[in-house]
């Protein structure tokens, strides 16, 4: 279990705080009165997504020794247009390196389905992860 707290400062803006000490502050977006000055939540939970699936491939390289290192991702973060406000749509592609040898890339993409996070997701959300190698 891991404790997060949050602090309502005003403005739309919270702080967020980790049980390590790192903080991270939220702002909502201009279009429902925010400053868009920071993360908002919902911009948080696409963030979670791709850094949960670049954790997930990782770790999967390390335990079979494909190197990752500066493989990336890029999420877009679409709101539905109709209420209740919410995420609709989570697209996210991964690069990765062109030394993941081909036979074990369909391994390596599967296993960065697996995260967390996108295990997580509510099942209206359509999160579709492709990858590349470069």
């Amino acid at each position: 279990m891991v404790e997060i707290g949050a602090t309502y400062r005003g403005n739309k803006k919270c702080e967020l705080t980790h049980p390590g000490g790192a903080t991270l502050r939220t702002d909502a977006p201009k279009d429902i009165g925010g400053d868009a000055r920071a993360f908002s939540p919902t911009d948080l939970v696409a963030a979670g997504l791709a850094s949960c699936i670049l954790t997930t491939l990782a770790m999967y390289g390390e335990r079979h020794g494909i190197d990752v290192s500066g493989a990336s991702a890029v999420v877009e973060k679409h709101m539905s247009a109709d209420s209740p406000r919410r995420i609709a749509r989570l697209p996210v592609v991964v690069t990765l390196p062109a030394s993941v040898p081909e036979e074990m890339r369909e391994r390596v993409e599967r296993a960065g389905r697996t995260c967390p996070v996108h295990a997580s997701l509510h099942p209206g959300v359509d999160a579709p992860i492709s990858y590349r190698y470069l």
